[in-house]
């Protein structure tokens, strides 16, 4: 029994890195660039919903309120830092208005995502200083629902069903909508799709407004599950970046596939030996790249 609980909350806190692993999946999926401010952006979001809560505001509408202020400050990131910075080192594919190659422009969104990463951690220490907080929940942290003789917590439950609803949202709205088809257009060959009408620079800001959105629900999560503080960005990026890694690069589902692989990795090595579960988890990341470097679940672009 003990084994089968390992089992069932590992895939529960598989459902939390994989929340938090879509928007790092997506930005690589259809830029090939990895954000490095993708934990502390996280972790924003959920000290901004922890004020928006401690000003009286109910936490379901602190979401509301939190997502789509970073949809909005991502499209404002890609449109005013990311472009610029691909554009000068010749990442003309992206940054630019068309023509131009992938490779050389990618090192400078990369360089410019761990300067935001670096002065956010540093602001996030100057103003809610290193003390650990939590988004007030009610009784829902510690809600149980007893399926025989185990109890499944709700928040990770409700988590695990958030994180499902959103990657399969993200990939019909990839699959069956203009705005997706030309994203995915832009991330197989901006030059063409340049040529047919489609702005690049606009398709990549929309990406990374859709990979804040769902990074700031995700930040909002992780706020209500755990305790976190301003270094707490560096762990949640680490989760999630493997999370990418195991299932595949550009890969929504196969970032489900890692997340669940890594909790599971993680509820089972602490079965083993409860203080080698995160080690199991970075050992399970290591194997994986090892024997099948492209992820269990490879694809280039998410569609």
């Amino acid at each position: 029994m003990d084994w089968l609980n390992a089992g069932v909350q590992g895939v529960l806190l598989g459902g939390q890195y994989a929340l938090l692993a879509c928007g790092l999946s997506l930005i690589f999926g259809v830029m090939r660039i990895v954000n490095l401010a993708h934990g502390v952006l996280a972790v924003l979001a959920a000290y901004l919903s922890l004020v928006l809560v401690e000003q009286g505001l109910p936490l379901w509408l602190a979401v509301v309120v939190v997502v789509p202020v970073f949809a909005a400050l991502g499209y404002a990131v890609q449109r005013g830092l990311f472009n610029p910075a691909l554009a000068q080192v010749g990442g003309g594919a992206r940054g630019g208005s068309g023509g131009g190659s992938r490779g050389a422009g990618e090192l400078a969104p990369l360089l410019v995502s761990f300067g935001v990463a670096v002065a956010l951690t540093n602001l996030l220490q100057v103003v809610f200083s290193a003390d650990t907080r939590k988004i007030p929940t009610g009784g829902l942290a510690s809600a149980g629902l007893p399926l025989g003789d185990l109890s499944v917590g709700v928040l990770p439950l409700i988590t695990l069903a958030v994180a499902v609803a959103v990657i399969a949202a993200v990939q019909l709205f990839l699959a069956r909508t203009a705005t997706g088809r030309a994203m995915r257009a832009v991330a197989d060959d901006a030059g063409a799709a340049a040529m047919m009408g489609v702005d690049p620079k606009h398709m990549y800001a929309v990406a990374t407004a859709l990979a804040f959105a769902t990074l700031a629900l995700a930040g909002v999560f992780v706020g209500m599950s755990t305790q976190f503080s301003s270094g707490y960005g560096d762990l949640v990026l680490l989760f999630a970046f493997e999370a990418v890694i195991i299932g595949g690069l550009g890969s929504l589902w196969g970032t489900l596939a890692g997340g669940v692989v890594l909790g599971l990795a993680q509820t089972i090595g602490a079965q083993i030996d409860p203080q080698s579960g995160v080690l199991a988890g970075h050992l399970v990341f290591l194997a994986v790249l090892v024997v099948r470097p492209g992820g269990l679940m490879p694809r280039s672009v998410p569609a």
